[in-house]
């Protein structure tokens, strides 16, 4: 048993230091990027420092604690502009979808209601070895668990398609 232990130990530690691999960065003629541990012709090394990846949970002094969802970065003098009537058709297409995708799932919720009653008006049964007819009650809990979570979801997405809907009023 000593002998196993510290063959493992020995195995660990032999195994335990960090990895490191050489990655290298190609750019084919259409510009895509291809990142890769082995070299190909037009290869170039990418050089990185082992201690530069590690992760802390220190911040820099002078910031929040939790970053504010309303500072923006400014928008680049690149970026694509749109001007204010395409946005709008746009919006109100998306605005249709949104609508057509709630009118759905609705009647899909009705749908997922009547089968929940359905469900939970038949329950299921079994013929025992003496010929009585018992309930089975765990295949039940289980087919009325699957119908509720049906339900559920259907409400859920109800719920989120008023809300992405009422952002965009």
């Amino acid at each position: 048993m000593k002998k196993t232990l510290y063959l493992v130990t020995l195995i660990v530690i032999a195994f335990s230091g960090s990895a490191f691999a050489e990655i290298y960065k190609r750019v084919d003629a259409d510009g895509r990027i291809t990142y890769s541990n082995i070299k190909t012709k037009g290869a170039t090394r990418l050089d990185f420092d082992p201690d530069a990846n590690t992760i802390s949970n220190s911040r820099p002094k002078g910031t929040d604690s939790a970053p504010s969802a309303n500072k923006r970065s400014p928008t680049p003098e690149s970026f694509p502009r749109v001007d204010k009537q395409t946005q709008n058709q746009r919006d109100s297409k998306r605005q249709d979808i949104l609508q057509s995708e709630l009118d759905a799932e609705k009647v899909a919720l009705e749908e997922a209601k009547k089968a929940y009653a359905e469900g939970e008006s038949k329950p299921e049964v079994y013929k025992a070895a003496n010929g009585a007819t018992m309930r089975n009650v765990p295949k039940f809990q289980e087919k009325m668990k699957s119908l509720q979570a049906d339900v559920d979801s259907h409400e859920n997405n109800i719920k989120l398609l008023q809300k992405e809907l009422d952002n965009l009023r």
